[in-house]
């Protein structure tokens, strides 16, 4: 995909797995809500959560975002990242508000940003900071598959 289909890409797509690193070595699966914040995916979550236990210890992650039921309709994006974790309790309510008013498809009220306060106040945001980054569209393939 071009810069441009990967960043319509990402707008357009809903979920983010993101696997870290156990602390046995072994790769953690998880997905994500996310939001774009100049060209980069933030999530949120809880504080005490194995992926971000496994990020304190090791920044490193792979994302993706895909989509395609089909073959010749897969399509998607990888990126390796740096995890940075922010625990500002406002700045985790923003992105919280973000995430909540994308997958709600409306602005919040203030009840629904009251309550989003207090969540925050248990989890930590993601900010995903791209090392490298691949992309595929099976759907250019054609027929020469």
């Amino acid at each position: 995909m071009t810069e441009h289909e990967v960043e319509a890409f990402l707008e357009s797509e809903r979920v983010v797995t993101c696997a870290t690193l156990g602390r046995d070595g072994w790769p953690h699966l998880m997905p994500l809500w996310y939001v774009v914040r100049d060209g980069e995916l933030w999530s949120w979550t809880y504080a005490k959560s194995q992926k971000v236990r496994n990020l304190e210890r090791d920044a490193r992650c792979t994302l993706q975002v895909e989509t395609g039921e089909a073959y010749h309709e897969l399509r998607g994006v990888m990126v390796r990242a740096e995890a940075v974790v922010h625990r500002d309790l406002e700045a985790v309510w923003r992105l919280g508000v973000a995430i909540a008013e994308r997958y709600g498809g409306a602005v919040l009220d203030e009840a629904a940003r009251a309550a989003l306060r207090s969540q925050a106040a248990k989890r930590v945001a993601l900010q995903f900071v791209a090392r490298s980054t691949a992309s595929w569209d099976h759907r250019k393939l054609g027929s020469g598959y």
